[in-house]
């Protein structure tokens, strides 16, 4: 696969990460976030968990692995305000993190 294809294919995911997101969170914060809030943010998600090495890390006995996601959330709120992105509360950003993960979960689920 060349890298133009490689790039197409993580837009396509971004968007439908984005889409999925966007209809799992609450109705009153479905407003509060635009695209370009949302994109960020699973960005910083992913940035996080490299970082921290969850992606490396051991999964139980059924296979899920333990990621605390109040410190992902405060991550992002942290990492936004350092970039002068915005200024969000880690309550709200939760169900962000919560919804990529779900998507996630969801992906595998399909396998």
């Amino acid at each position: 696969m060349s890298n133009e294809e490689d790039f197409m294919n993580e837009a396509e995911d971004d968007a439908r990460t984005v889409e999925f997101i966007r209809n799992y969170l609450p109705q009153d914060l479905q407003e509060k976030f635009t695209d370009e809030e949302l994109y960020y943010f699973i960005d910083v998600i992913a940035e996080y968990y490299s970082q921290d090495g969850i992606l490396d890390g051991e999964t139980d006995d059924e296979g899920y692995m333990d990621i605390d996601l109040e410190e992902v959330a405060e991550y992002v709120v942290k990492k936004a305000k350092e970039e002068k992105f915005g200024d969000y509360s880690a309550e709200d950003v939760y169900f962000v993190v919560e919804g990529e993960l779900e998507y996630v979960e969801s992906l595998d689920d399909e396998e």
